[in-house]
Parts: C-alpha cells; sequence; structure tokens
C-alpha cells in the first residue's frame, strides 16, 4: 500500500465514495415527511401527526355560545364554554393510546390511533394513513330517574375515523376522514339533535400555512345519513414556546367525537361559535436520535 501512487489510489475510491454519498442522499430521500398538521388535533378532528415514541400529548378544548347574542353576551363569551380535556401517550411511533373527558353529559372517551402510512419525501408513499377507534360513556347522574336508570351498556357510545392526509407543499396540506358514531341508546340518555344509534360522515380538514409558526385552518363534517346541519369550522393554528394554540369559529358547541356527528350545529354566519384548543407535548423517556 506504501507504494501506490496518490492519484491511483483515489482513482479506485472516488466510485467508492460517491456511492456511498449517493446512498447518504437516498435515504435523506425517503425520510417521512413531517408536521403535515401543527399537532394530533385540527379543531376537532384527529389527525396523522404522530407523537414520538413515550411522549404525552394534552390538548385542553372550549367552545362557548353563538355570535348571534351580540354584544350583550360578549359574543357567546357569558353563556359558558363546553370544555374537554385529553391525554395520549405514544407507547410506540405507529400507536398511541388517550383518555379524554367532555363537561357536557360528563362523557368519558378511551381512544388509540395507529398510524397505517407515513408519506415519505421522496413520495414512494404518497399519503398518510391512520386510524382511530374510541368507546365513550356517558356518566351523567340519572338516578332521579329510578326505576328507568341507564345501565352502562345504555350509556355507551363508539366512535371510529380513518385519515388520510397529504402535505402537498411546505404551504397545503389536506386530510379526507370518513367517520362512523354508535349510540347504544340514543334518547334521552345523550344531550343530543339526533334519535339514531347509528351516524356517518365524511370529514375535510386542511392547513394552509402563512408563516414559520402560524397556519389557517378548516373544517368541515358533512353527514352522510342524516338530515342534521354538517360542522363546520375555520381558524388559525400558532406555535409558540413549545404550545400550538388553536383559535377557531365553528359551528357545533361539542367537542366529543361521537357529539361532532349527533350534537347538531348551527348555521355558518352569526351561529358560529368561539372555540380554542391548546396543546402540548410532553417527553417522559429518551427519544430516539435522528441521527
Amino acid at each position: 500500500m506504501k507504494n501506490i501512487p496518490l492519484g491511483v489510489l483515489c482513482f479506485f475510491l472516488f466510485p467508492v465514495l460517491s456511492f456511498a454519498q449517493l446512498e447518504r442522499k437516498l435515504a435523506s430521500n425517503s425520510q417521512e415527511v413531517d408536521l403535515i398538521f401543527h399537532a394530533p388535533r385540527h379543531i376537532n378532528l384527529m389527525t396523522v401527526e404522530p407523537l414520538d415514541e413515550k411522549t404525552l400529548h394534552f390538548a385542553i378544548m372550549h367552545t362557548f355560545g353563538t355570535l348571534d347574542g351580540g354584544i350583550q353576551n360578549l359574543f357567546g363569551l357569558d353563556n359558558g364554554a363546553v370544555i374537554q380535556f385529553s391525554f395520549e401517550y405514544a407507547l410506540h411511533e405507529n400507536f398511541s393510546l388517550g383518555m379524554s373527558r367532555q363537561s357536557r353529559d360528563k362523557m368519558y372517551n378511551l381512544y388509540g390511533r395507529y398510524h397505517l402510512l407515513k408519506q415519505t419525501q421522496d413520495d414512494k408513499v404518497p399519503l398518510s394513513l391512520s386510524f382511530m377507534g374510541a368507546a365513550g360513556v356517558n356518566t351523567t347522574n340519572y338516578q332521579f330517574l329510578q326505576e328507568d336508570n341507564p345501565n352502562f351498556a345504555d350509556r355507551s357510545s363508539f366512535f371510529f375515523q380513518l385519515m388520510a392526509a397529504r402535505k402537498f407543499s411546505d404551504k397545503l396540506s389536506l386530510q379526507v376522514s370518513p367517520t362512523m358514531a354508535y349510540f347504544v341508546d340514543p334518547n334521552p340518555i345523550f344531550l343530543i339533535q339526533g334519535d339514531q344509534n347509528l351516524y356517518l360522515a365524511l370529514g375535510f380538514s386542511g392547513k394552509y400555512k402563512i408563516s414559520g409558526k402560524s397556519s389557517l385552518t378548516m373544517q368541515w363534517i358533512p353527514n352522510l345519513n342524516n338530515d342534521l346541519r354538517n360542522n363546520v369550522g375555520i381558524g388559525i393554528d400558532l406555535e409558540a414556546g413549545g404550545h400550538v394554540f388553536q383559535m377557531y369559529f365553528v359551528t357545533s358547541q361539542l367537542l366529543n367525537e361521537q357529539y361532532l356527528l349527533a350534537g347538531g350545529n348551527g348555521s355558518p354566519g352569526e351561529q358560529f361559535r368561539l372555540g380554542f384548543n391548546v396543546n402540548r407535548v410532553f417527553a417522559t423517556g429518551k427519544r430516539k436520535s435522528n441521527w
């Protein structure tokens, strides 16, 4: 080796080094697309945005009264708020479990999200695909009903959502979400407008980035098997100090996933309601290195 001229050695090593560089470039292009949405929640619906393994996502959500009360009711703020808080923990980068509690009907949900596909930068995987399933129970005290006090099964409801999303550019992301909700005994236990057991809808979510830390957002959830008004929402997401603040106007006062389909909505415009979410992610263990 000592007698090999440096030029000859470089001549033979150059293809090897070039191939290694190409391999690194290809690996980089096959990386997963990140930040399709700012948070696992987008206005009301869940998104394909995954959590890192061993991280905890906390969200607190509020909606108020309708804007048509005017300044007399401070555009709905005087009417009180429906509040929901949720915790979601990632057991794996593809799987997480969560729990939420809505103030209306003292409704608890246990849910899980599983990420089936994740969009890659080279478009070998052109979209992200996730699934969510939830089971809930209404814990309102119905002892005053005496003989007709509902049992646990009557208080139960279920929700399923398939989420297909794509980040089309650094600015634009869209998601389509077929959804289904099922109430074992919808009336008179649940404070909803619908009287069916099964509700079907198709959710649409969108994000358009306007700066490095903020995006305009939209949500539309048309019903497929009933005459209830559809859910409509528009808002803005803001990243600040490790939090994602989501402020929006929405037609539904309710926040639990089952209630989004069965709870009823006002008409867009004067019957919009002010709402906001606060999202925060906490690391609870050693995170995987990206290097």
